[in-house]
């Protein structure tokens, strides 16, 4: 299996990626962008992400792992990210997959690289034919939350000082940045997350969605969000799939292990959606 490293031209810099061609004398199913999630969750993400790319390669789909602008091998650091550059680097991403592969445009976004895919596609509505939506955080504020904790969580650990959301969110504001487990968190890009809102991203009615979240157990339901979210999107005549997948949350710090963690099952149901419905 061969894979490509490559640096593209993004609107603000140069952007790492690698590029896992479709395998050769196999039908030619298009290109499919990957939107990685936020912060650490990318890093713990990685190798789920590259085993999938093989995976949908094999079946002669062109994937583009990307890093965005400040993160990864990128260039800049993330304290010169900004969600418009972000959604920027997308639409260059798909722009470069189009003379690679030609054929249809997808993009797969896993947490909050779901909320930048689905507002990408809302930017470049010609360009994305398919989304693949892993575990796509429904509201930004709230995962801005959670990764705030991270810090007040380390605070408590050390004995220092009790912290809080709220005063971390003002201490943003004044200071225009937060350091909060090693990223320097710039407020323009926490305000634009705290924006965010999958509920005010429907996808056009003919661009199909496959949604896939992961549940403890087999007679699990889909979380509230996920199912409010979901009606009011086909209430406006989105083309969507939810999926349930067993498995635990791979991109969370709290599963973490010397091994990766792995759910193949989530690969196979993404290749067998993605296949299927060509």
């Amino acid at each position: 299996m061969t894979f490509q490293p490559l640096f593209l031209e993004g609107p603000t810099g140069r952007l790492f990626a690698i590029y896992f061609p479709p395998v050769p004398h196999q039908q030619n199913r298009g290109g499919l962008v990957y939107v990685p999630p936020f912060a650490e969750e990318m890093n713990q993400s990685r190798r789920m992400a590259t085993l999938q790319a093989r995976q949908l390669s094999k079946q002669g789909v062109g994937v583009l792992l990307l890093d965005l602008y400040g993160t990864g091998d990128s260039e800049g650091s993330f304290q010169d990210a900004r969600w418009e550059n972000w959604i920027g680097d997308i639409i260059a991403a798909m722009d470069w997959l189009v003379g690679q592969c030609g054929g249809p445009i997808g993009l797969w976004g896993l947490r909050l690289g779901g909320l930048l895919a689905m507002e990408a596609a809302q930017r470049a509505p010609e360009r994305v034919e398919r989304i693949v939506l892993w575990q796509p955080v429904a509201r930004g504020r709230r995962m801005l939350d959670q990764f705030l904790r991270v810090r007040v969580a380390a605070a408590m650990g050390k004995g220092g000082p009790s912290e809080s959301t709220n005063n971390l969110r003002k201490a943003l504001s004044a200071d225009g940045t937060l350091e909060v487990a090693g990223y320097t968190l710039p407020s323009p890009l926490a305000e634009a997350i705290d924006a965010a809102d999958l509920a005010n991203l429907a996808p056009r009615t003919n661009c199909r969605v496959d949604w896939f979240e992961l549940v403890p157990q087999t007679d699990s339901s889909l979380p509230p969000a996920a199912t409010k979210i979901a009606a009011a999107w086909q209430a406006e005549g989105a083309n969507l799939r939810q999926h349930t997948i067993v498995g635990p949350p791979f991109w969370a710090l709290q599963v973490w292990t010397e091994e990766a963690v792995l759910v193949p099952e989530l690969w196979e149901a993404t290749v067998k959606t993605w296949v299927g419905a060509r």
